[in-house]
């Protein structure tokens, strides 16, 4: 396992402890993050349209499309990092 998976695994545990529940967006993007570090591109078919909170995850990782893994789980960490404080 590399430095950056084992950093990002540890990140993902320290977002669960946090002292104060992000915004929406920072959640969003957290979320995005996570998925495009653990699992690459999204895939599947979108959420329907009155799956409002499924809708925004699909598309805040869709967003992120291409970005390569090592990249968002590096983004992850320092997102955590930062709310962590």
């Amino acid at each position: 396992m590399s430095d950056v998976t084992q950093a990002f695994e540890a990140a993902a545990q320290r977002v669960q402890a946090l002292d104060a529940r992000p915004d929406n967006d920072t959640l969003l993007r957290l979320y995005a993050l996570y998925k495009q570090g653990s699992e690459g591109d999204v895939c599947g078919p979108k959420p329907g349209f009155f799956d409002f909170v499924g809708t925004a995850k699909y598309e805040a990782w869709g967003k992120l499309a291409g970005t390569q893994r090592d990249a968002a789980m590096q983004q992850y960490i320092a997102l955590v990092d930062t709310l962590a404080g």
